[in-house]
């Protein structure tokens, strides 16, 4: 092997192995109720980097230099599409209204606020090289909540409402950034007028619509393909592999396309957990949802690792080493910020929310409130990439005001992540301390493919069974169930069982192929 490349599989080693060290630490620390494996892995990101500027000599503080690439293609779409692959469907589409009010118009709240506050506290610092487009893209990197931390801090099992509603605000949060940040790019801000103004509207939507078309496509391509080839006559190898590379190939196919490939990602695991992962065979059930639960949960511990080995990258620091106060004061502004733009939506949209409710369980009440405000503070990965696409080029800089806005990021990320993720367990136990004896009851309830907790067949209960696990809910639901006509779930029932089951499959509408893996099982649970 070349000198060259045996330098580079040093660091590869040894950041595998941390990586190893993260998961073992997290296990060890699974019973701790402050401390979650992304803090953990923050932590272990942090000594790493002290050893490592200590053995260098203060020259360098990270194994691998920073990838938008490595981020955006590879790390972040198993993340989001094994959130949408686990994700309890009937509850995210029972708030599905209030998630879009919270995700896209809540985002668009908060980038104006802290673009305005950004503006006018930063000109007043006369922080150089800074333009009407920078202050912007600051709007749109510090609007993205930290959905991968949220996940962790949360049980959906322990908080359904709350999970639904944080974690689905999550995603279409990182989507709308995204897309806000890349309008902004685009566009020419010094001619701005009404046209332009509503062309970027236009776009806006196209781009939310479309993907959301493009990821459902997709998935329902790969259950018509499995359904109607059964590939598991001969090999759940195939059907696996099929499933898992449809599940990148939207994600790709949305890069392709220049459409957001988040929503794009999300959508179609939604649609492959509720068609395809249901016409594959038993074995493979069991495969493809821990093979995708462990993608997204090594790609989680990857990007809080690097965070923390990044955050004490020399090169940045000494750029801004001649001003640490204005570096302080522009990370306290960017919280400060970040706590007002936060609060700025979710408490009249809550209000707006809850006046469209007709039953009180429908409602979001102000402890649940203040919980989704806090659960959102945190700053994660998403913020990083697009904070280290606006201000570096290929992971550096040596502008002052472009150094100033990459290390108050990682202060902002870091901050949150650690101080406001330890407050969260407590805070959630103190505000809705009923959850813990829900859970209790709920670990035993069925769903699909979510739970880990009881045998897979077990798993493959009626969804409407799923009503049950919002457990406050349930004197109310008896009433929306007994007039079913009224709601849209029974319309999208009735829709899905006469025609969308019988040509893409799904429970209920497995193949029989005789002596299958399946053969036995299918129509004990039909």
């Amino acid at each position: 092997m070349l000198s060259s490349d045996h330098s580079s599989v040093v660091p590869i080693n040894l950041f595998v192995a941390l990586l190893c060290a993260c998961i073992v630490i997290g296990h060890l620390l699974e019973e701790q109720r402050w401390m979650n494996e992304s803090i953990t892995a923050l932590a272990v990101g942090l000594c790493t980097g002290v050893v490592i500027l200590l053995t260098t000599g203060g020259k360098s503080s990270h194994l691998l230099v920073f990838s938008e690439d490595l981020f955006f293609i590879y790390l972040l779409p198993p993340i989001i599409f094994n959130a949408g692959f686990q994700v309890k469907k009937k509850q995210f589409f029972r708030n599905f209204m209030t998630i879009i009010l919270f995700g896209a118009v809540g985002t668009l709240i908060s980038t104006a606020i802290i673009s305005i506050g950004a503006t006018h506290f930063f000109k007043k610092m006369n922080i150089s090289s800074l333009r009407i487009g920078d202050y912007l893209a600051i709007g749109a990197i510090f609007s993205a909540t930290d959905s991968v931390c949220t996940l962790q801090v949360l049980n959906q099992d322990e908080t359904p409402l709350l999970y639904s509603l944080v974690f689905g605000e999550g995603v279409v949060n990182d989507a709308t950034s995204v897309v806000l940040f890349h309008a902004i790019q685009s566009i020419d801000l010094s001619h701005i007028n009404s046209s332009i103004a509503a062309e970027f509207l236009g776009n806006f939507l196209y781009l939310f619509i479309s993907s959301t078309i493009l990821g459902v496509l997709t998935g329902l391509l790969s259950a018509y393909i499995i359904k109607k080839l059964y590939f598991g006559r001969h090999s759940t190898d195939r059907e696996v592999a099929l499933m898992i590379l449809m599940a990148y190939l939207s994600y790709m196919l949305a890069e392709l396309f220049y459409l957001s490939a988040i929503l794009t990602v999300f959508f179609c695991g939604i649609v492959m957990s509720h068609y395809t992962w249901h016409n594959v065979t038993e074995s493979s059930r069991i495969t493809t949802k821990h093979a995708f639960a462990t993608w997204s949960f090594v790609a989680e511990i990857f990007i809080f690792l690097y965070v923390g080995m990044d955050a004490l990258d020399i090169e940045k620091w000494k750029v801004v080493s001649d001003s640490p106060g204005t570096s302080v004061m522009v990370s306290s502004i960017l919280l400060g910020l970040v706590l007002v733009g936060r609060a700025a939506f979710v408490f009249p949209l809550s209000f707006l929310s809850n006046l469209t409710k007709k039953f009180p369980y429908e409602k979001i009440d102000i402890k649940q409130q203040v919980t989704i405000w806090w659960a959102g503070l945190m700053r994660g990965a998403v913020s990083m990439a697009l904070a280290y696409n606006q201000f570096t080029r290929s992971g550096h800089t040596h502008l002052h005001g472009n150094a100033i806005m990459i290390t108050s990021t990682i202060t902002v990320v870091l901050f949150s992540t650690v101080v406001f993720g330890l407050m969260t367990k407590p805070l959630v136990r103190i505000l809705l301390p009923s959850q813990k004896h829900t859970a209790s009851m709920l670990s035993s309830e069925p769903s699909s493919p979510k739970s880990f907790a009881v045998p897979l067949l077990n798993r493959q209960d009626s969804e409407d069974n799923q009503a049950s696990h919002n457990v406050p809910r349930r004197t109310s639901l008896r009433m929306l169930l007994s007039t079913p006509s009224h709601t849209v779930h029974h319309y999208w029932r009735k829709f899905d069982n006469s025609f969308m089951r019988p040509v893409f499959g799904g429970r209920g509408f497995v193949p029989f192929v005789p002596c299958s893996p399946t053969d036995q099982s299918v129509h004990q649970w039909q």
